[in-house]
């Protein structure tokens, strides 16, 4: 069976907050999971700041039980990897940029590029 390290909702409404959780793909979002490795706050507080200024959310992770769980072949969420990334342990995914040349029209004829 495929296990996913993702993010289980808890809090209120308007006020989220996550367990980061390595379950089964095909179980619910709130079933039991296999292990709770961490949590997750998107809130940030009032007054946590990082060091660039910006306030601060709250990651909190088992280091060690998360990259066993990736060793080990767990497939993390796009949002896992984003915050596995940002903590260090999965190398961060590019999107690729929307090119800034336009497309040639369709309706536009090739005689008309000659003239």
């Amino acid at each position: 069976m495929v296990v996913k390290i993702r993010l289980a909702r808890f809090g209120r409404t308007n006020s989220p907050f996550y367990n980061i959780v390595v379950a089964h793909a095909r179980t619910a979002r709130n079933n039991r999971p296999l292990e709770v490795i961490g949590t997750y706050d998107p809130i940030p507080k009032k007054d946590t700041y990082d060091n660039s200024g910006r306030l601060h959310k709250d990651i909190k992770l088992d280091m060690t039980r998360a990259k066993y769980w990736i060793g080990v072949g767990a497939q993390p969420t796009d949002t896992m990897w984003r915050l596995l990334s940002m903590v260090g342990i999965l190398p961060p995914k590019y999107r690729p940029a929307a090119s800034s040349t336009p497309t040639p029209s369709a309706n536009a004829s090739p005689q008309a590029d000659q003239a």
